[in-house]
């Protein structure tokens, strides 16, 4: 006790010597001895007790946190305990906690010292990513101590945001006759939340655009946006139309939104004008007649044309580009109008030829011609009498078919020679081959050993294998074939290049690379047949190699996970997959195998990672804890949360509706409307899986009078001068003919009616008609006359010779281009043979790879070109055998062979032989010598 207390050895007095520490001893106690002079002694025990004075600030400790917490966090989720102790007593030693600022964070306490850091507001990733929690914990002691605690909370993000898109709605314009791939506007989807959940892409939602598929009008690049046009577009086709893009985010499940987009198609001037009359034909020679009694301003005929482009491409004007004589007929420039601009007279000739040029307001502008024949008479016969000289046509229409018929004669006389030269050339060839033949003399072309195809032409595709044996006796020798193996896929590589000894065999090893690798992800748990992955896309195999490769699964465990479906060219789960089962607590988990594919072999491995899915439930421990055992209570507050379990419901069984026909795209026709007694996602039915219902919606379509009537009878046609004949002595009411004519519209919009619009003398002919709505045109000519002869001499036709005439030329054109067809192919045939074989023998030659003609024994040069014998001989040693010394014979046998009566042939024999002669004692030795004269 003297560390912290001492007493006065005079007075008594006992004072503190040193610092005191409540928490550490609460109550001292020691015992005082007096003692007097005279040396008697007595004791006294002292207690003191220590008073606490706040004097040690609370401590924190951090018994756990979580950091980051999910953003879809439910309030009061607990994120982190604390442990808060303060070695202080009474008032001293009470502590109180908060939490300083606006953080969305608030303290709890069940237990005594033990705090709970709990959310009291819903937490946004996108409004507060991260922030700072701090943790103020304050005794009650006077002075009060304090200490502090930061703790840095980190909110995770979940898809809770679908894209939005910047416009409600995207339009666009595009020019016709664009070209394919051009860009046309960039959708922008922007999502705020975080990393692979705010990855968008843009997706064209399927619809039909005239009956034709969106896709193949536009594209959208899924990472940009940029939609892009996939074809060029005619205005005349396609003036607008509308499609939708929608952009998904990458979050799971993902969420997605759409945006209209409406693209408007410019015009361009890409349209020439058409003239509708009159009606340029070979037959219509003259095209209309005017009187000389004509007076200024007499409308000769009226030029009908039009623009199928629209606006000012449209606008169209006409121009006198060329006549016979200027100063008798104009043009109006807005309507068509041919008109006399001054009185006809007697010195104005009969025929007249006008060129009229009709053009449009484009930029540029396109035009078109059209002549028109006027014949300047008063009568038929005065007409007939001016245009009856057709000799420049005839003459031109005869040089035409001369030349034609002479370029057919000498393409035909080129093609047929060169036919008598090809067979000619054959059979001289096949009449050689023939003596070759007969004469017994082969020509087998030697290639050494492992020259590789260098033509790639599968000469030498493939590598064979022989087993063979071979003694000094070659009527024992003996060859087997062996099954040839592709060199694509498999390599074989020598062990030694020496013959086997003693019996033993030459032995190769065979190696198999893998040709592919491919990686797939799938969660656990799938059903049966769910998909993994396109493995022919994926590794680039073709379909149908698939099929006939016999591709199959090879793995080195006893359970297969995965099937290949060949139909599909697919891979599918097989049976269940569990990670936990298959993985333990091993991360990341995944199994691999092998895809073989035969004839050729290949090898293709394959690795598939499995994902975990919350598919267990916590279990608590089997421990029952302390003993006492002491409870608690807790409230737990359920939130039942909507399931896709409604499907939409439509307000009507059966929708009737009615449009008038030729209705413009996009057109209303009526409104179908649906509820849906979920809440959220699930009402709109986005749920997952959706859930629908089926409405019968019925259109009727409105009939228009959209469609002109059409004459069945008379046919209009430009040969058909006369359609009737009324004899001179017909009487009042005598019928002419009958116009026939229909309309494919219905009801009062198909009620016709007939009117004499025009004619030669109108109190001559009369129509008799009922009813009135829209009409058509149909001309008539009328031969008024008693016999044929009469009308012929009016109505002179020329139409047949003509059109016999374009029929002759037509198909003399016809015979040459065919002629000229098969001449020519003919000659590159005949070409490309030749650059073939001078390259084949080019590389033949280049390659050094000789091909020596080897020549059966005893046979003489029929030929007269000398011969060339090379001989290789492999014997294999053996046993010493009576066989063995045929072999001292071998080489008066082989000088006897070639050229036996030559002695310098003798002499190089025998020098050439010497080695084979020493070596062929050996045992198990080879030996190979060459003999060549």
């Amino acid at each position: 006790m003297s560390d912290f207390f001492k007493i006065n050895e005079i007075t008594g007095l006992i004072s503190v010597a040193n610092n005191v520490d409540f928490e550490k001893d609460k109550k001292i106690e020691f015992r005082v001895e007096a003692k007097d002079q005279g040396g008697l002694t007595d004791t006294s025990k002292v207690e003191i007790e220590i008073t606490d004075i706040n004097d040690n600030e609370p401590v924190i400790n951090v018994m756990s946190f979580t950091s980051p917490v999910s953003e879809d966090s439910p309030v009061g989720t607990t994120i982190g305990i604390i442990n808060v102790k303060d070695l202080d007593s009474g008032e001293n030693g009470q502590v109180r906690c908060s939490v300083e600022g606006n953080a969305p964070v608030e303290i709890k306490s069940n237990v005594r010292n033990y705090y709970a850091l709990v959310t009291n507001a819903p937490l946004d990733r996108e409004t507060l990513s991260e922030f700072n929690i701090t943790v103020i914990a304050s005794d009650l002691g006077k002075p009060p101590l304090s200490v502090n605690k930061i703790f840095n909370l980190k909110i995770s993000d979940v898809n809770d945001n679908a894209p939005v898109f910047t416009r409600a709605l995207y339009t666009a314009t595009l020019s016709e006759n664009n070209s394919p791939g051009f860009s046309v506007l960039n959708v922008v989807g922007k999502d705020p939340d975080d990393n692979q959940n705010a990855h968008v892409s843009y997706i064209l939602e399927e619809c039909d655009i005239g009956g034709s598929p969106v896709s193949g009008y536009i594209s959208v690049n899924s990472e940009t946006g940029v939609i892009s046009a996939a074809r060029s577009f005619d205005y005349e086709q396609t003036k607008e139309f509308v499609c939708v893009i929608k952009a998904q985010d990458g979050g799971s499940p993902p969420l997605s939104s759409n945006v209209t987009v409406k693209i408007l198609i410019q015009d361009q001037n890409d349209n020439a004008p058409q003239v509708l009359y009159p009606v340029q034909t070979g037959g219509s020679l003259v095209a209309e007649m005017v009187p000389r009694s004509a007076d200024v301003g007499y409308l000769v005929t009226k030029v009908v044309a039009v623009d199928v482009d629209s606006g000012q491409n449209a606008w169209l004007s006409y121009k006198l580009q060329k006549a016979a004589d200027r100063a008798l007929f104009e043009v109006g420039s807005q309507n068509g109008e041919i008109r006399t601009i001054r009185q006809v007279t007697d010195k104005d000739a009969v025929k007249q030829r006008l060129a009229v040029i009709v053009e449009d307001n484009g930029q540029p502008s396109r035009s078109a011609t059209v002549i028109v024949n006027v014949a300047v008479a008063d009568s038929f016969p005065e007409v007939l009498s001016e245009f009856t000289d057709f000799t420049h046509d005839k003459e031109y229409n005869d040089n035409l078919t001369f030349y034609l018929v002479l370029a057919l004669a000498v393409v035909s006389f080129l093609f047929i020679t060169c036919v008598v030269v090809i067979i000619s050339v054959k059979i001289y060839r096949w009449r050689q081959s023939r003596i070759l033949y007969h004469s017994n003399l082969p020509v087998i072309p030697y290639y050494p050993p492992r020259y590789s195809d260098t033509l790639g032409t599968g000469t030498l595709s493939h590598v064979y294998n022989y087993d063979t044996c071979r003694t000094t006796d070659s009527r024992k020798s003996d060859i087997k074939y062996m099954q040839p193996m592709s060199q694509s896929l498999v390599s074989v590589d020598d062990v030694g290049n020496e013959s086997a000894q003693n019996g033993h065999q030459i032995s190769t090893t065979s190696t198999l690379s893998v040709s592919g690798q491919a990686r797939y992800s799938v969660p656990e748990e799938q059903a049966e047949g769910s998909f993994v992955g396109n493995i022919a896309a994926d590794l680039g195999i073709d379909v149908r190699r698939l099929v006939l490769g016999n591709a199959r699964i090879v793995t080195k465990k006893s359970r297969q996970y995965v099937d290949l479906n060949r139909d599909k060219d697919i891979l599918v789960v097989k049976e269940r997959i569990d990670r936990e089962e298959l993985c333990k607590k091993t991360t990341p988990c995944s199994f691999s195998f092998e895809i073989i594919l035969e004839n050729p072999i290949q090898l293709y491995r394959v690795t598939v990672e499995v994902t975990d899915v919350n598919d267990n439930t916590p279990a608590f421990s089997k421990d029952n804890g302390g003993a006492p055992q002491r409870s608690g209570t807790a409230r737990i507050h359920i939130t039942v949360l909507d399931a896709n379990d409604n499907a939409p419901v439509c307000s009507k069984q059966v929708y009737k509706a009615e449009v008038q026909e030729n209705s413009a795209i996009g057109t209303v026709v009526t409104t179908v409307s649906a509820n849906d007694a979920d809440k959220g996602v699930n009402a709109r039915d986005a749920g997952s899986p959706p859930l629908s219902s089926v409405v019968s919606v019925k259109i009727l379509i409105q009939d228009q009078n959209d469609n002109a009537p059409q004459v069945l009878y008379p046919v209009q046609t430009g040969g058909s001068l006369v359609a009737e004949m009324v004899p001179r002595s017909a009487d009042v009411g005598y019928l002419v003919t009958k116009v026939v004519a229909v309309d494919v519209d219905s009801g009062q919009n198909a009620w016709l009616s007939y009117k004499l619009q025009k004619a030669a003398d109108r109190a001559l002919f009369e129509w008799r008609t009922t009813g009135s709505l829209s009409f058509s045109y149909s001309h008539f000519n009328v031969a008024v006359a008693d016999s044929f002869p009469e009308v012929l001499s009016e109505f002179t036709d020329f139409t047949h010779d003509k059109e016999y005439n374009d029929n002759l030329t037509f198909y003399l054109v016809l015979a040459l281009a065919v002629v000229s067809f098969l001449f020519i192919t003919c000659v590159v045939v005949i070409i490309s043979v030749k650059i073939y074989r001078w390259r084949q023998s080019r590389i033949l030659y280049h390659s050094n790879l000789p091909v020596i003609p080897y020549y059966p024994p005893r046979y003489s040069d029929t030929l007269a070109q000398g011969l060339s014998h090379t001989c290789t001989i492999t014997t294999r040693a053996g046993p010493q055998t009576p066989e063995k010394n045929k072999s001292k014979g071998l080489r008066k046998q082989l000088l006897d062979l070639f050229h036996p009566s030559t002695p310098t042939t003798h002499r190089s024999l025998s020098r050439d032989y010497a080695p084979f002669e020493e070596a062929r004692d050996e045992p198990g030795a080879e030996t190979k010598s060459k003999l060549a004269s």
